[in-house]
């Protein structure tokens, strides 16, 4: 560096710089954002928005409903189509139903089971048939046998193509809604809903067309092609579609209970599933070329079996979450975040669920304000009727009955995630952010407890879980309410124990 320029810097005035010590007093002067100068540049965000994100989704998906819908009444007809709908939504309620029953214990969000309904319906519907008609037509091309393209197409092309596309509602689940995807039970439910809506738009396609060959061919009734379809589609195998997707589930549900650096593991556990859920589409789609018994042959010999056994996974994976419940929860019971009854009480869906009802009727029993019944005032006359609670009032404790079922409910999906959490970090599945994590739901459970923790503890003696030999020593060692009387429960200090300070 020549001597001229450092003569030059020296000769330029010092810039001041920013004491450490006065930064309180520096960010203080600092305007109100809305008075800001230099602004942020928006380089990007978009693509950061949750609401471009949002409308992003649900404009392609329903781009392809639009597309779906077309293409389905185009082969079928106005009236076909309007005969296959209605009969098609008949097993979705059942479907929906099941998947949500076993799912009670951590339930998902409805926007991912939604999303995921959607996207089988639409967006994987329209890729199979458009994939499934053009693979169909160049093999008729290639080999000059159109009868030999369908049947190649049904057991070759079709398991890969709707599987495949099935299959990316879960993936996109797995990967952007890494949180709420923590095990077997998620992987099984919403692979469910995917494969629950697929079917539906592929029942519109197939009740549709045999309603059409029925209006050529003049048949009606439980002869008729509409009939013998909806039995084999909708009685006989509303389960079908998703069992094949729910093999595909499966292998997400263990890669994310898996330790996050057997990374061969997590991508093979899923590609495995994938494969076994196109092989048995196959064998499925197959049977019929098997001969006049193939398909009663598949169905009893393979589908029923294989259907009891991921029925029998499904719900013992359920028993797990809340033996995991049990065995994870006690540890935030000993530090004085949770009473002791609760891991009991929140390890029985029974007990959960007379929780709920209990937090409920305890308002609608206050406004009565009186617990020898309506109408009775005591020091009066035997013929005295006190006035009852005004309309207004009883409104209001409704009100309120359903808010504190609603906290209580809360309070029990964020314990469930607190488990859950505790036990993918003792299997080195837990993300970076296992503390902040564990510290926002305790602060949730925080928000709730006051309402949740006499409720759970009520149920828990209720239902017989907390017995007297198990009872903890004092302070919680306080006698119970008579639940019977009353419907309901009392608060009690005694049961709740020394807290220690809130998260911030």
């Amino acid at each position: 560096m020549s001597d001229g320029s450092v003569q030059q810097r020296q000769s330029q005035p010092a810039v001041p710089l920013l004491e450490e010590q006065r930064v309180g007093e520096i960010l203080a002067a600092v305007p109100e954002r809305r008075h800001w100068r230099y602004r942020p540049r928006r380089v990007g965000m978009v693509w950061r928005s949750r609401t471009f994100r949002i409308a992003a989704v649900c404009t392609v998906l329903a781009l392809c409903g639009l597309a779906i819908l077309a293409l389905v009444r185009d082969q079928t007809g106005t009236e076909g189509f309007l005969v296959g709908l209605g009969l098609a939504v008949l097993p979705v309620p059942l479907l929906m139903a099941a998947f949500r029953w076993l799912d009670r214990v951590e339930p998902a969000p409805w926007r991912n089971l939604l999303f995921s309904f959607a996207w089988g319906a639409f967006a994987a519907a329209l890729v199979a048939i458009i994939a499934n008609s053009f693979a169909t037509r160049w093999i008729a091309t290639a080999t000059a046998d159109p009868s030999d393209a369908d049947t190649l197409g049904a057991t070759v092309i079709a398991p890969v193509v709707e599987e495949s596309a099935k299959a990316a509602a879960v993936l996109l689940i797995f990967l952007f809604r890494r949180r709420e995807f923590n095990g077997i039970v998620d992987g099984v439910v919403i692979a469910g809903f995917t494969a629950s809506g697929f079917a539906f738009t592929e029942n519109i396609l197939y009740l549709g067309t045999a309603f059409g060959e029925d209006q050529q061919i003049g048949t009606s009734g439980v002869v008729s092609m509409t009939a013998a379809t909806f039995f084999v589609r909708a009685v006989m195998s509303p389960f079908a579609h998703p069992l094949f997707t729910v093999l595909t589930g499966i292998g997400f549900g263990l890669a994310a209970v898996s330790a996050r650096h057997r990374r061969i593991r997590r991508i093979a556990l899923p590609l495995l599933g994938l494969v076994l859920a196109m092989g048995m589409h196959a064998l499925w789609n197959g049977s019929a070329s098997l001969g006049p018994y193939g398909f009663y042959a598949v169905y009893g010999v393979f589908m029923v079996p294989v259907f009891g056994l991921v029925t029998w996974l499904a719900i013992w994976s359920r028993r797990r979450e809340l033996r995991t419940l049990s065995a994870e929860l006690p540890a935030y019971a000993a530090a004085g975040w949770l009473t002791p009854a609760e891991p009991l009480a929140l390890s029985s869906m029974r007990a959960r669920g007379m929780a709920r009802d209990a937090a409920r009727q305890r308002h609608v029993a206050a406004v009565r304000g009186n617990p020898y019944g309506p109408g009775y005032a005591p020091g009066y006359g035997q013929g005295y009727v006190a006035p009852g609670p005004s309309a207004r009032a009883k409104a209001q404790a409704k009100a309120n009955g359903r808010a504190a079922a609603r906290a209580v409910a809360e309070y029990e999906s964020f314990a469930t995630s607190l488990a859950s959490l505790r036990r993918q970090a003792r299997r080195g599945a837990a993300g970076p952010d296992f503390a902040e994590r564990e510290l926002e739901l305790l602060h949730h459970l925080w928000q709730r407890r006051d309402v949740a923790a006499p409720a759970l503890t009520y149920a828990a003696h209720a239902t017989g879980r907390l017995r007297p030999h198990r009872l903890p020593a004092a302070p919680y060692a306080y006698p119970f309410p008579q639940h019977t009387q009353y419907g309901g429960y009392g608060y009690n200090p005694y049961l709740t124990p020394h807290r220690p300070p809130p998260p911030h």
